[in-house]
């Protein structure tokens, strides 16, 4: 194994145990506002993965890198939808009055 791969692993390690501390002392009533941010934040993920895309050469990276991007994807048309949900709460009709 070579040592980019161990660095690279251990900095994967450490921001999930780290990621796992921060979001475990979230309290409830703000977790889903601070999520639908954090999800939007996979636009620069889909970002990295058209950048990374053009450096791919093997069959197995297609397939990562779609796999990256189709999970991406997700997560930022899911930040946008809870958003919206969210910010739906306080809307107020004037038809229901």
């Amino acid at each position: 194994m070579s040592i980019d791969f161990i660095t690279g692993i251990t900095v994967f390690v450490l921001a999930l145990l780290v990621g796992a501390e921060v979001i475990g002392k979230v309290p409830a009533t703000l977790h889903t506002p601070l999520m639908s941010g954090a999800n939007a934040v996979h636009g620069v993920v889909l970002i990295g993965v058209i950048i990374v895309a053009g450096e791919v050469n093997s069959p197995w990276g297609i397939v990562v890198m779609g796999f990256a991007a189709a999970l991406a994807s997700i997560n930022v048309v899911g930040g946008y939808l809870v958003t919206d949900r969210m910010l739906g709460m306080f809307h107020h009709d004037a038809d229901a009055r």
